[in-house]
């Protein structure tokens, strides 16, 4: 599970997907499989949460790893990029951004 503090030494990864409601079910799984069969076994890997907006027309996608190069060293692995290639057809854009916390706010 995620876990979001601003002192935490990780890095924060947000893809936004974006698809007709047509094919978000189909990218939903090829995520889920992606998620289950090769990223959460990567080196780095802390965590990741998939969200998907009522019209099933966005999925976001909330990833945290130790370190940048972690992430990077998969998403250049030849598994990650035949499966991008994969995603890429199920989707009109998908963009990973890495960030840092700047604040966190709860009740």
């Amino acid at each position: 599970m995620p876990k979001i503090a601003k002192t935490a030494d990780i890095q924060t990864v947000i893809t936004t997907f974006e698809m007709t409601p047509g094919t978000c079910q189909d990218l939903l799984e090829a995520l889920e499989d992606a998620y289950a069969e090769f990223i959460s076994k990567q080196p780095g890997f802390i965590a990741a949460g998939l969200h998907v907006n009522d019209a099933q027309t966005r999925i976001a996608n909330y990833s945290q790893w130790r370190r940048r190069e972690d992430f990077m060293a998969m998403l250049r692995s030849p598994e990650m990029r035949e499966r991008n290639r994969k995603i890429n057809e199920l989707c009109r854009s998908f963009e990973p951004v890495m960030y840092d916390v700047a604040e966190v706010f709860g009740a």
